[in-house]
């Protein structure tokens, strides 16, 4: 694991991000590991804010306060208002308790009861090889994220979200099950219970992945990204229409 702070360094000096990205881990069992957290209450996107930000967090189907991110991570049933789609119609999210349960039966979940906990921290100081990478940052820092993906093998990627269960489902599960990078634009939860920023977007990657992607983005840094951050083409263009 003494790889993770060289790793984490280098995407944060590259990309010139403010905040962290963050480890995510799974556990069969409860798991002591020291130094971790175990809030009375949170979200699992109030984590993953806490946990970009420097801490070390720990949420169990006893301490996660939200039902719907209870019920992707397999912690518990959801209550009826939610599964009906009433709760998420009533909020003003879609129209019609129908449009909701429609969504949920797209969304990717684990099996209930299959994990007991997740820990999540700064990646650089994670002390166990990391499930998921989540990437919670400005649009063009995850372009690179996203492009250095398929640096090497090219091809296209296809991002999937219901503009629901943003960080929890869209970046968090689906990478984890589908063995695949996925982005989200975020959604009504992750953008009212955490400080997740106008112009910011999440994204999320299995761990396997995090060494090609680093590797890819120092391919990147040597001409592409300071290419483009110059705006040369641009210029020229406002020097042609200014003349």
């Amino acid at each position: 694991m003494s790889r993770l702070p060289v790793r984490e360094a280098l995407m944060r000096d590259i990309l010139g991000m403010s905040t962290r990205p963050v480890a995510v881990k799974f556990y069969e069992d409860p798991t002591h590991l020291q130094g971790y957290e175990l809030p009375e209450k949170r979200r699992y996107c109030q984590v993953l804010m806490e946990a970009r930000r420097g801490k070390h967090v720990l949420l169990t189907p006893e301490n996660i306060a939200c039902p719907a991110a209870a019920w992707a991570l397999g912690f518990r049933e959801p209550p009826p208002v939610l599964a009906s789609g009433e709760m998420p119609a009533a909020m003003g999210i879609f129209g019609s308790p129908d449009a909701v349960v429609h969504t949920f039966s797209t969304m990717q979940r684990l099996e209930m009861g299959s994990y007991k906990m997740v820990a999540a921290c700064p990646l650089g100081e994670a002390a166990f090889e990391p499930d998921v990478v989540v990437v919670e940052s400005l649009a063009e820092h995850l372009m690179w994220i996203a492009l250095a993906y398929v640096f090497k093998t090219g091809g296209r990627l296809h991002f999937d979200t219901a503009v629901l269960q943003a960080t929890c489902v869209d970046v968090t599960i689906t990478p984890f099950v589908q063995r695949r990078m996925n982005m989200s634009i975020g959604c009504y939860g992750c953008r009212e219970a955490t400080d997740l920023a106008k112009g910011e977007c999440v994204l999320g990657f299995p761990g396997e992945y995090l060494d090609e992607i680093v590797e890819s983005l120092e391919a990147l840094q040597r001409k592409a990204i300071p290419r483009v951050r110059g705006k040369n083409v641009y210029r020229a263009l406002l020097e042609r229409s200014e003349g």
